[in-house]
């Protein structure tokens, strides 16, 4: 029993020692060592400001104001880390082992400034720190240095500033971060949450050997962010330096959603474009803001693309990528609500609608990146036209995005040239166009709703409008262009039926060659030089077709070579009407001016002796005469 009470009452005394100790510790001496060992963790000036208090709850430790991080000797933004309440928490049992033991380190409401410049460097790489985590106490010669080390630092709703040489400054408030080291030489688990835009984005990082990071070695880390419908992941090896290699993946089910909860504006992509990300990459990062994607494998929501690309971070992003395809479905591109409703089947949307669509076009993207992107694709569905094997270039400049066509299959032929589309000053489009042995009734159908011509022909086509909207772009159309086709049909009309018995209904008409040119100004088509060959005709066309407009009014002669002694007989047939109903019925206005001439010389030797008695005293000119004996004589055709 008595050994029993010297036990009880050493640790009574022990205890009271402790207490003793404790209570008459200096607060300005714990917290002088704190800031000792930030600043050698650091290599930065830290200081306080303000009062020092020991506190005894929740924590053995001080509390300072106004607590200061200096920034890199380069920088001109303040310090670093600025709070204006600090907490430093030290372990009372190491103290009985002569050892002070800073447990963590908190701030509230600090704000933090983090800056890197385009050649690399940045704020946070603290090349003169020790990486040690660990200082020494003054002693006498006679004692050993104590080591001190630092397992914990808490920051709660910071406000961080970062600014990037070329970029706009970003600054996120309300960020929590938690730092968990416990082993001086081991990792580091990292978690913060920021709240760009009202909703948590939550950050998870473990960085191995983190006493070595902090000065600038290369690390294995692994990083996680979850940020509304989204998230990232990075599975590598990084330093403060922003050096990273590793395999990135990026999943988002809504990537304007995800974007937004990022602080970034959203986008409204069509479908199988982005609207949702499934993502994984090969990427390197180097200090100079320069990131490189390899073995690139991302699901944009239906279209697959592999590739490489390499992207310059320094202000506008500067891409320039190689891109694989097989089906690439473009349709929603054509639909003016951002591919929500798919217009009518078998046929144009805007043409089944009564027009175009009249939608404000947001051509704003097309700021988003300069640089370069080829593609290679097993075909292409643009609503409109259906492409085969395709290389194309993507090039964009300034707002101004060139589509080079170097190779296209299309309608059983081969398409060359470029599309233009520049919202530099305004939205426009243009381009060149030269297709080759193409199937004419094909791309008419895709086109303009118009099945009735069939043969393979030869395209040039040049063109340009602006607007902001499909219909003005459309409405504002100017251009030229030419049309060569060689033996192909006419469905719809036989044009020898209609010259032997005047019918114009049903049929078809084989020719021989068809060839025209035509120019374009404020969305009409004009045509003079339609020329059309068969064995026994030959038919001339002139008109318009309102592309704006969506109608056409087309006169169609057919000339029967071998009528009329040799002299020929021609019908002209006329196309009126809107593109979704085409009227088809002979001109006989233009017959008569076709014939005219010819009966004009005979009336005229006959009218003086017969006038009165032809016309029965009527005061008709001559040439008026002439026109009512012509039609007579045509009507017969079609009675």
């Amino acid at each position: 029993m008595k050994w029993v009470f010297r036990i009880l009452a050493l640790v009574v005394v022990l205890a009271i020692i402790l207490v003793v100790s404790v209570m008459f510790l200096p607060a300005d001496r714990i917290a002088r060592i704190a800031t000792d060992q930030l600043r050698t963790v650091t290599g930065r000036d830290v200081s306080i400001n303000g009062d020092v208090a020991l506190t005894f709850w929740p924590v053995l430790g001080v509390r300072a104001a106004g607590l200061e991080v200096g920034n890199a000797d380069w920088s001109e933004q303040g310090p670093m880390l600025q709070a204006a309440n600090a907490a430093i928490g030290v372990d009372a049992a190491s103290l009985l082992r002569g050892e002070i033991r800073i447990t963590n380190i908190e701030a509230e409401s600090p704000t933090i400034r983090l800056e890197q410049k385009r050649d690399g460097r940045a704020s946070w790489q603290f090349t003169d720190a020790s990486g040690e985590a660990q200082i020494e106490t003054e002693t006498s010669p006679a004692r050993e240095a104590r080591p001190i080390s630092i397992e914990r630092v808490s920051i709660k709703d910071a406000q961080l500033i970062y600014d990037a040489e070329g970029s706009d400054i970003v600054s996120y408030a309300g960020v929590d971060l938690t730092l968990d080291w416990p082993e001086r030489l081991g990792p580091a688990d990292i978690r913060a949450t920021l709240r760009p835009a009202g909703t948590p984005v939550e950050v998870e990082a473990v960085v191995d050997g983190f006493a070595g990071f902090i000065t600038g070695n290369v690390q294995n880390v692994t990083l996680s962010v979850k940020a509304g419908p989204g998230t990232m992941s990075l599975d590598g090896r990084a330093s403060t330096a922003g050096e990273v290699a590793g395999q990135l993946a990026m999943n988002t089910a809504d990537t304007s959603a995800f974007l937004q909860s990022l602080g970034l504006p959203g986008v409204d992509l069509p479908a199988k474009l982005g609207r949702s990300i499934d993502l994984s990459t090969a990427l390197t990062l180097t200090a100079d803001r320069q990131l490189s994607l390899r073995d690139l494998v991302v699901d944009l929501g239906g279209n697959r693309l592999t590739g490489a690309a390499d992207i310059g971070l320094n202000g506008v992003p500067q891409i320039n990528a190689q891109l694989d395809a097989g089906p690439l479905d473009l349709s929603d591109l054509s639909s003016g609500d951002g591919g929500q409703s798919g217009g009518s089947a078998g046929g144009s949307p805007a043409a089944s609608s009564g027009g175009w669509p009249k939608d404000p076009v947001d051509a704003s993207g097309l700021a988003a990146f300069n640089g370069d992107i080829a593609l290679s694709a097993q075909s292409i569905d643009l609503g409109t036209f259906q492409l085969g094997q395709t290389r194309t270039v993507l090039s964009n400049d300034n707002s101004r995005m060139v589509f080079q066509l170097r190779e296209v299959a299309a309608y059983q032929g081969n398409v060359t040239g470029q599309f233009v589309i520049n919202n530099r000053s305004g939205l426009s489009v243009g381009g060149a166009i030269n297709a080759a042995s193409i199937q004419m009734q094909l791309v008419l159908r895709d086109a303009i709703d118009l099945d009735r011509l069939t043969g393979v022909g030869n395209l040039k086509v040049s063109f340009l409008g602006a607007g902001s909207s499909v219909d003005a772009i459309m409405k504002s159309l100017s251009g030229d262009g030419s049309l060569s086709i060689g033996q192909g049909t006419i469905e719809g009309i036989n044009l020898d039926r209609l010259m032997r018995s005047g019918d114009a209904g049903g049929g078809t008409t084989i020719f021989d060659s068809l060839t025209g040119s035509w120019t374009i100004a404020g969305g009409v088509l004009n045509n003079r030089d339609l020329l059309l060959q068969l064995k026994n005709y030959r038919a001339s066309g002139e008109g318009i077709v309102g592309i704006g407009a969506q109608n056409v009014d087309y006169t169609f002669t057919p000339v029967a070579l071998r009528a009329n002694s040799g002299q020929g007989i021609a019908i002209p047939v006329r196309f009126q009407g809107p593109w979704t109903d085409v009227s088809i019925r002979p001109d006989l206005e233009a017959a008569v001016d076709f014939r005219l001439e010819q009966e004009k010389e005979e009336l005229k030797a006959k009218a003086k002796e017969k006038i009165d008695e032809k016309l029965g005293g009527a005061t008709k000119s001559i040439e008026d005469a002439a026109k009512d004996k012509v039609k007579d004589k045509l009507r017969g055709l079609f009675d």
